[in-house]
């Protein structure tokens, strides 16, 4: 049970992002991506929710290929759900609730999704009439991340989810990662901030120059260092 990568290779109009990636992320394990801006951990994130394919190489989930397939697509999108970074490029309704919804309502599921018990799972009771675009940075990622919860994935995947946020925010989001691992979830997420990953995750990747460099348990100062990374302290 995993997500993997292998040998991927990936390009945006001809400069070479990815160059040959393997990595894997365990179920049951929080994995932290860690590497400095533009190193492609965004890119490498979205091709394990089919939202990139690669230029060489293959994404798998459980062992099958993500491939150009409607049906493979929307069965790796009901089991691997994505936060990205910007939660204004995901959240798109006028309410709280009808995101939240949004997902469930394409599969014909939405009556089934109780939306004041996920508001409540990510810190947000009574929010469900709020319009999104109205709410904080932080709360947005969380009724983003109550969005994908509505569709009972079995993997998280969250690019930079402490992007834009204060200690308090990235603080809240470490109670939100530990409830997801105590609900059986299993979470991937990409950070450039060094306190974070080795606060929440059981397993760190550095991903620079397009591939990964480094791979452990833990990551030392120096070695942070080493690849341009932030050590400051959550």
């Amino acid at each position: 049970m995993t997500l993997r990568a292998e040998g991927v290779a990936f390009a945006y109009h001809g400069s070479p992002v990815l160059t040959g990636v393997d990595f894997t992320a365990e179920t049951g394990v929080v994995t932290a991506l860690l590497g400095p801006n533009g190193a492609g951990k965004s890119t490498l994130l979205k091709h394990f929710n089919g939202l990139l394919r690669p230029d060489a190489g293959r994404v798998l989930v459980d062992g099958t290929e993500i491939e150009d397939d409607e049906a493979i697509l929307r069965e790796v999108r009901s089991r691997v759900g994505f936060v990205f970074q910007n939660p204004a490029d995901q959240l798109i309704a006028p309410t709280v609730r009808q995101d939240v919804t949004f997902g469930p309502r394409n599969i014909g599921v939405a009556d089934a999704v109780d939306v004041d018990s996920l508001l409540a799972r990510v810190g947000l009771p009574d929010a469900g009439d709020r319009h999104p675009h109205t709410m904080s940075n932080g709360e947005q990622k969380r009724v983003a991340l109550a969005g994908v919860l509505a569709m009972d994935p079995d993997y998280v995947v969250m690019d930079e989810p402490t992007a834009g946020l204060d200690g308090d925010g990235a603080a809240q989001f470490v109670g939100l990662i530990e409830d997801l691992v105590a609900a059986g979830v299993t979470v991937l997420l990409s950070t450039h901030h060094v306190g974070f990953a080795t606060t929440v995750a059981d397993r760190i990747a550095v991903l620079t120059e397009g591939e990964i460099k480094y791979e452990g348990k833990d990551i030392d100062r120096e070695t942070a260092v080493q690849f341009g990374l932030r050590t400051w302290a959550l």
